[in-house]
């Protein structure tokens, strides 16, 4: 018996090599109008002789801000492409540049109170109530990509969950056959519902409704949470309930299992794990609250060595591991946010709560695998845990306490930067390396201005989430850039 745990960027390189100039750079959006640009005159224009440009290229201008040093808005004429124009203002010697007139777009927000008023530092680290900024799980632009696991279940293995809950109601997994959401082992039949005060919160956490104007937000503003009851009121459960729990799970079409709790060595849980890996399940586990390094005496699953479990350590809203919280360079795996997390709560329908402890971090984990899920459904689980791994934020307070020395990052996961870099050079031939997280397809391009792109070839990174590339470059200079395609 063993108790539950609480307590898009630009990259590039300059090379020159035997006078041959060479720049690449990586770029995720290249949206821009094709009616209009802007331009900056130089100082020492008159605005006579820029009117006679503009004449002269049919263009007029459609705004001037004299504060900004006289930069205009220019309209491009019927007919024209906003390209050449561009290059046609750049080559004239009378303005400091012409660039096009980019298109952008807000950050997703859910309007849900709790993360307006910065309760959910762990979502949105702004520096409320003492944190540091920026150390989240970075949700609000990953939220931009993406915020639906609709299709994705996730197994909540706990104390239950209160499904009438006004966050979780509509994100509660259903069983086609008998219309329960899930099971319980500890007392058998289907009424999963949370009895404690752990499972809940770990539900919310997970999936909490997003953008509903009620209580808090998930990590997944829709999925579906399937309640797996194999721990009492208490918390305190036995491995035979939680490896049925498993197997329910598994019979009943879950990708993730959420579990925020610890048993020692036990070949039998192994083996459940690994039948849940043969169903391409993820086991997301919590590494325990005792400040001890678990690498000694690992709790399961965090400590079961296969490549379908991830073992979670927990984070503060400053970026710092939590005292209590395990650790293990070998046997965990990141960490994320689990200090004074505020989420659902079974006391009533309406009701919230803050907890810490290793069990709050998981479900963020969680919820950021199925959302990778439903981002990449042709994905196997390795895939998903290695984009999970290799889109960690590196803190100093991580260095040598797990395998990966980082916080979760769900929008680096979810659509890591592309970095465009030169492995070498040799005779004017190039050999160029693409890293932009597991099989992320992209284009070459060339241009000989950095205005006029043609794309050379269009390939995808390997499930390492990198593509080698040659080729022959010859004076004058060429620009590369790796494109995002969709």
């Amino acid at each position: 018996m063993h108790r539950l745990f609480h307590s898009i960027p630009l990259r590039g390189v300059l090379l020159c090599v035997a006078g041959l100039s060479l720049f690449c750079y990586a770029s995720a959006s290249l949206a821009f109008r094709t009616d209009r640009f802007l331009i900056q005159p130089k100082a020492s224009i008159s605005n006579a002789r820029l009117a006679t440009l503009h004449a002269s290229l049919g263009c007029k201008p459609l705004r001037t801000f004299d504060r900004i040093r006289g930069l205009q808005v220019v309209q491009v004429p019927p007919g024209h492409n906003v390209t050449d124009l561009i290059a046609a203002y750049n080559q004239s010697g009378l303005v400091e540049y012409a660039e096009p007139d980019h298109i952008g777009h807000v950050f997703t927000t859910p309007n849900d109170p709790g993360f307006s008023n910065g309760s959910l530092w762990a979502l949105n680290n702004f520096g409320q109530s003492g944190g540091t900024p920026h150390a989240d799980i970075d949700a609000i632009h990953a939220w931009d990509i993406l915020t639906s696991a609709s299709n994705i279940i996730v197994a909540v293995l706990d104390t239950g969950i209160r499904y009438t809950h006004e966050d979780l109601a509509t994100n509660m997994w259903t069983n086609p056959n008998d219309s329960s959401h899930g099971t319980n082992a500890v007392a058998g039949g289907t009424d999963a519902t949370d009895d404690g005060t752990h499972g809940t919160p770990v539900a919310g956490i997970i999936g909490a409704a997003g953008n509903n104007g009620k209580g808090v937000t998930g990590v997944a503003w829709r999925v579906q949470l399937m309640a797996c009851k194999c721990f009492n009121s208490s918390g305190n459960g036995i491995v035979s309930d939680a490896i049925a729990c498993i197997d329910y799970a598994r019979a009943n079409g879950a990708q993730i299992i959420n579990a925020s709790f610890g048993f020692a060595a036990s070949q039998s849980l192994s083996n459940a794990v690994w039948t849940a890996r043969d169903a391409g399940i993820i086991i997301v586990a919590a590494c325990g609250n005792e400040g001890t390094n678990i690498d000694l005496n690992p709790p399961y699953p965090a400590g079961i060595h296969l490549d379908n479990v991830i073992s979670v350590a927990y984070t503060t809203r400053n970026d710092t591991l939590a005292g209590p919280s395990n650790y293990g360079a070998t046997n965990v795996h990141l960490a994320a946010p689990g200090d004074q997390i505020y989420s659902t709560f079974p006391a009533t329908d309406f009701f919230y709560f803050t907890q810490s402890g290793s069990s709050f971090a998981v479900p963020y984990v969680a919820g950021a695998c199925a959302l990778l899920k439903a981002r990449y459904p042709a994905d196997t689980h390795q895939v998903i845990i290695s984009r999970i791994l290799n889109g960690t934020d590196p803190l100093p307070s991580l260095a040598g306490k797990c395998t990966t020395g980082g916080r979760l990052n769900l929008r680096k996961a979810i659509s890591p930067p592309i970095n465009l870099s030169v492995l070498s050079a040799t005779n004017n031939i190039f050999l160029f390396r693409v890293s932009a997280g597991p099989n992320r397809t992209f284009t070459i391009q060339t241009s000989p201005d950095l205005l006029n792109w043609s794309s050379i070839s269009t390939n995808t990174t390997s499930d390492s989430g990198t593509h080698n590339f040659t080729d022959t470059v010859m004076p004058p200079a060429r620009f590369y850039r790796a494109v995002s395609t969709p």
